[in-house]
């Protein structure tokens, strides 16, 4: 009999929704997961002092990136209008 060989699970879910903040030590964001989880850390590489456009910039690439190579997904990332000064929030949709 064929032994079956498991395809490993990504570590997390599809990311749905990025929310991304300002802090003085630097730009953070948390990310929403298609199962209800959250993935929060620092936005690596992104000086504390970069522009907000610079930080949105980088973490839908990041996204794009996780989606594509975790979960062999295509993504789109469309930003929100402000809800404050230093925070930013997104949704995370598949294309196609």
């Amino acid at each position: 009999m064929a032994r079956r060989t498991k395809t490993p699970r990504p570590p997390f879910a599809l990311p749905r929704g990025i929310l991304l903040t300002a802090p003085p030590r630097g730009w953070r964001q948390s990310l929403t997961t298609a199962d209800g989880g959250t993935v929060c850390g620092g936005l690596a590489g992104v000086p504390a002092d970069a522009s907000a456009a610079t930080a949105r910039d980088a973490a839908a690439d990041l996204v794009a990136s996780l989606a594509r190579d975790f979960h062999g997904t295509v993504v789109t990332v469309v930003w929100h209008p402000p809800a404050a000064p230093d925070a930013w929030t997104a949704d995370v949709v598949p294309v196609g």
